[in-house]
């Protein structure tokens, strides 16, 4: 629940410094890059898998903008997670995932279970893209 603060009480818990403050954060959200990896592999293989079923010309242009959407916004999170200054964190490794796990806002997860939570979405959308193509080979075209 909020409350409010008053201005007197605020000025004497503040500390002021004509020195910038130099903060540490971290932007890699624990993560370590195979799992973005294998979600942006899940994204464009169901684009590939949809490309080769149902391709025609008037479709290269949005499947086009949607991988450089995807290959985008991953490029630029990786750029963000590796700004500096401010930033000396990196992705875990794999080893350092499997041992530590990963602290989220309802506790610490294992390694599997925050595994599965990332990737829960993109091997469900591919599996869908599976299926697809499944419905397609046998109910023709």
């Amino acid at each position: 629940m909020s409350q409010h603060i008053s201005q007197a009480d605020l000025t004497a818990a503040a500390a002021v410094s004509d020195a910038p403050v130099q903060t540490r954060v971290d932007r890699s959200f624990e993560l370590p890059a195979s799992l973005y990896g294998v979600t942006v592999a899940c994204y464009l293989g169901f684009l590939a898998l949809m490309s080769v079923l149902f391709m025609n010309g008037e479709l290269v242009l949005p499947m086009v903008v949607i991988v450089f959407s995807i290959v985008a916004g991953f490029g630029l999170c990786r750029q963000w997670a590796a700004m500096k200054p401010g930033n000396d964190s990196r992705t875990l490794t794999p080893g350092q995932f499997a041992n530590r796990g990963v602290q989220t806002l309802s506790g610490r997860l294992t390694a599997a279970e925050a595994s599965a939570q990332v990737l829960i979405l993109p091997v469900l959308l591919m599996c869908w893209g599976v299926a697809i193509a499944v419905i397609y080979a046998v109910v023709g075209h």
